[in-house]
């Protein structure tokens, strides 16, 4: 995801942004092109893949560029590339492929060099595809120049061409009933732009899927609902952050001082937990560091607080209701995680 820094690029560089986006925009294809993605079932699909820029709390220029591969319809993790990078672009609203599209297409070319075998059939990209000012986003770029199928999803609306997130927008939201229901994201153009989907019976928040590359809308929003275990897609929910953070804990990293005696575990707000029990700590940096915890009993730390070295703890939480349950505590069922960075 992408996060906003100082500085903005002069107007002279924001006309050519706008120029190569034109000029690609028309190579875009919105239809089916593989004989999976017209088949009911996906049949023939055996991988799918998953790409995102994650950044380190507190650093908006050095981010984790990473690319996962899971099987399908399994989605079990194949492959993982995770690499840091210094982001030189700024962060401009609309042009956010341009900050982060070449180091996407650097993990895509490193996994066609050295395992062919492991590429993807269709690529998850955390952002838009033809949803955009332009109508064409980071989905449709990274297509374009890795010539795979690609799916945008966001979860948050971009509101361009007269899309708001206001109170109809809200009310069709309150009207997906379950798991798999959709309405069209219909512009003030007339396009159709994407769709808002309901990924989850237990989701209160919808996703919103475009058309990135080489890909139907239709099979986009199937095949995203497809790969949803929870609310978010398990090739986007599996991207891993910076080294040594679990797959599915980049979103939920805290900066610790590396002098702090005890380690914290931040439950995400709106939870409406009780006092989590403890079960275990675990981290990619130590392979025999993982430990269970009594329930209750004070996490101990099972390496020393190294600068730069980050875990997870998992815990098990107890919402205090389960009618209508926060979307983090999903994660799985009433398990949750935290990440602890120590700096």
């Amino acid at each position: 995801m992408a996060r906003e820094v100082a500085g903005r690029p002069p107007e002279e560089t924001l006309s050519l942004w706008k120029r190569e986006q034109a000029l690609l925009k028309g190579r875009v294809v919105d239809r089916d092109t593989e004989a999976w993605q017209r088949d009911p079932a996906f049949s023939g699909l055996r991988r799918v893949g998953g790409v995102d820029v994650s950044f380190v709390k507190g650093d908006s220029v050095s981010a984790c560029a990473s690319l996962v591969v899971l099987s399908y319809p399994e989605l079990e993790v194949l492959y993982e590339d995770c690499r840091m990078v210094s982001l030189t672009a700024p962060y401009v609203s609309g042009f956010l492929a341009f900050r982060e599209v070449p180091f996407l297409v650097d993990a895509v070319r490193r996994l066609r060099e050295k395992e062919p075998h492991l590429m993807p059939q269709v690529l998850l990209v955390d952002g838009n595809g033809v949803l955009h000012h332009r109508g064409f986003g980071v989905a449709c770029h990274l297509g374009i120049l890795t010539d795979l199928p690609c799916i945008g999803v966001a979860k948050k609306l971009l509101q361009v061409d007269g899309l708001e997130n206001n109170a109809l927008h809200k009310e069709k939201i309150r009207l997906l009933q379950a798991g798999g229901d959709t309405f069209p994201l219909m512009g003030g153009s007339g396009a159709i732009l994407g769709m808002a989907l309901k990924s989850h019976d237990h989701s209160t928040k919808p996703l919103y899927v475009s058309v990135g590359h080489k890909m139907s809308l239709e099979a986009a929003v199937r095949l995203t609902r497809g790969c949803c275990r929870f609310r978010i897609p398990e090739p986007v929910r599996q991207v891993g952050g910076p080294p040594g953070v679990w797959p599915a804990c980049t979103t939920c990293s805290s900066v610790l001082p590396s002098g702090w005696p005890e380690w914290i575990l931040l439950v995400p707000s709106g939870c409406g937990v009780r006092r989590p029990h403890w079960r275990e700590s675990c981290s990619r940096l130590c392979p025999c560091g993982r430990e269970v915890m009594p329930p209750g009993e004070a996490p101990r730390s099972p390496f020393p607080a190294n600068p730069g070295w980050v875990s997870c703890l998992f815990v098990e939480v107890l919402p205090e209701t389960t009618e209508q349950p926060h979307n983090q505590c999903l994660e799985p069922c009433v398990r949750q995680m935290a990440c602890l960075h120590f700096v």
